[in-house]
């Protein structure tokens, strides 16, 4: 009887590690904030690559990040209604010759020395517009929701094939749920 229950609790502490490898970017503070070109998201992701990411990205393949918003009003009568939706894309790759990690970001681009400076990097967005101004009503309460995870389909198609038969590829956040008040924002606003 012991061997089965040992086999059993075996079991299910090698399920949770699997499903704890599949998501290994955790979103921590998020914020909305109103400025007067619209509302920019502050968000912060830890981010913790596999050893097939790192000696992918080691051999020179670059590696894709979305980092993506939604925000919805809240309906009880009907499906909520999306005011919005936005997608950040950051590529993060290795040079050889320059021993450097290189991030980059739209027209931004900065290199770090050690890969735990450019994941940090990576993991901090900051003043992103996902909003134009007006789109929240001051008298409405939403929904925002913001996740980050690798975009596989940029991967080169031989890493495409192996991405989606190997859990090692499969790297992402849950969504992150939060409350945004439109009265606070608006007020935000006018200041």
């Amino acid at each position: 009887m012991t061997r089965v229950l040992r086999t059993l609790v075996a079991a299910v502490a090698l399920s949770a590690a699997a499903t704890a490898a599949a998501e290994e970017i955790e979103v921590g503070a998020t914020s909305l904030v109103a400025t007067g070109e619209g509302i920019v998201l502050n968000a912060d992701f830890v981010l913790d690559l596999t050893s097939r990411l790192e000696d992918a990205l080691a051999q020179g393949v670059p590696l894709y990040f979305l980092v993506e918003f939604e925000s919805y009003r809240p309906r009880w009568y009907w499906l909520d209604e999306k005011i919005g939706a936005a997608t950040l894309t950051a590529r993060l790759s290795f040079h050889a010759l320059t021993r450097t990690y290189r991030l980059s970001t739209g027209t931004l681009h900065q290199s770090f020395t050690t890969l735990d400076e450019a994941l940090r990097a990576l993991g901090l967005v900051r003043e992103w517009l996902v909003l134009p101004p007006g789109a929240l009503r001051p008298d409405t309460t939403y929904n925002a929701y913001v996740r980050m995870r690798l975009d596989t389909t940029q991967l080169p198609k031989p890493f495409q094939v192996s991405a989606l038969a190997n859990r090692d590829w499969s790297l992402g956040s849950a969504w992150k749920k939060w409350p945004v008040n439109g009265a606070t924002l608006a007020s935000e606003a006018a200041r």
